[in-house]
């Protein structure tokens, strides 16, 4: 397992539990059963500890953590009859964006995600999740056959941006994300997002401009990045701890704020300690938001997408 930094004493117990029993395994007839038992229990109650109030910076952390389940992990255990689409017909396949048609609880449905990849090669390959134009123009596409077929969209966010490099500007970075934020809000068909990682900046937004968003406990959501913020603020990105603060990025903070509508509860730990419950439990939800949005017309579902946003800085300024 990996350990972020402010695990390193929790890593301590657990490898020396793990040293006791490997010696036990290894018959050298030593009887370390009860010793071994003692530091799991005391790494549950360090694990407790650590989790029962993480700060905003150390939300940040675990929302980036390598083990956590990304896209391709929830559409491999909660999806069947997965059938990738590829390309925006004008440039290229971007394979930071994944999306097809599958069912769902054997509901067709139209899903697209970002997808950061779970080791050096296919990170790389994903451009660690930060989607390029094409990417956009893909999710459109998408977003666009769903509604012509009547199948409800269901995204997957898990960014830390969208990729700002010099070609993906030249080939209309900017337009393509608010192309896709538009065609969320024109699509006639219920539109669900689940933020299960990083929701980063317009890049997200392009995806989760949603009839219901929901968002992982330990998942973060934000304009900007904290390290990205201290160094406009305090030209110091040392400064991210105090940035995360002030942004409230967390999913509690964002419920209150009625930006997302529902917090999905994760392991203890994180959904990296146990990730079929977390998908399970995402896979829940999604059923959840979608049998909320039977039944509605087209309009009905565009005006209530709408009225969410429209809705959003009064009630930013009544918290």
């Amino acid at each position: 397992m990996n350990y972020l930094e402010f695990e390193k004493p929790l890593a301590e117990i657990e490898g020396k539990a793990e040293e006791l029993r490997a010696l036990a395994k290894s018959g050298e007839g030593m009887d370390v059963g009860k010793e071994a038992e003692a530091l799991d229990k005391k790494a549950a109650d360090m694990l407790r500890d650590l989790y029962k109030d993480l700060s905003p910076w150390r939300k940040c952390q675990v929302a980036r953590h390598p083990d956590r389940p990304h896209c391709k992990d929830y559409i491999d255990a909660l999806f069947s009859e997965y059938t990738p689409l590829a390309g925006d017909r004008n440039f290229a396949d971007d394979h930071a964006v994944m999306g097809g048609l599958a069912r769902l609880d054997d509901r067709p449905v139209m899903v697209i995600g970002h997808e950061k990849g779970h080791d050096t090669k296919t990170r790389i390959e994903r451009n660690f999740g930060m989607a390029r134009p094409e990417g956009y123009r893909k999710a459109i596409r998408l977003m666009d056959m769903a509604d012509r077929f009547g199948l409800p969209v269901v995204t997957l966010v898990d960014t830390p941006g969208a990729y700002p490099g010099k070609g993906a500007e030249e080939r209309g970075q900017s337009e393509a994300i608010a192309r896709s934020t538009e065609k969320c809000l024109q699509i006639g068909v219920p539109l669900v997002s689940v933020i299960i990682g990083e929701g980063g900046s317009g890049g997200a937004v392009a995806f989760a401009t949603a009839n219901r968003v929901a968002m992982l406990e330990h998942s973060v959501y934000s304009v900007i990045s904290p390290e990205g913020c201290a160094s406009i603020l305090w030209k110091d990105s040392e400064k991210m701890r105090e940035a995360a603060e002030a942004l409230r990025l967390t999913a509690q903070d964002l419920a209150k704020l009625g930006v997302a509508d529902r917090i999905i509860k994760e392991p203890l730990g994180g959904a990296q300690r146990d990730r079929e419950a977390a998908i399970a439990s995402v896979g829940a939800a999604l059923g959840d938001m979608l049998k909320e949005l039977d039944g509605k017309s087209a309009k009905a579902l565009v005006k209530d997408r709408r009225q969410k946003y429209l809705d959003l800085g009064q009630k930013g300024l009544a918290a």
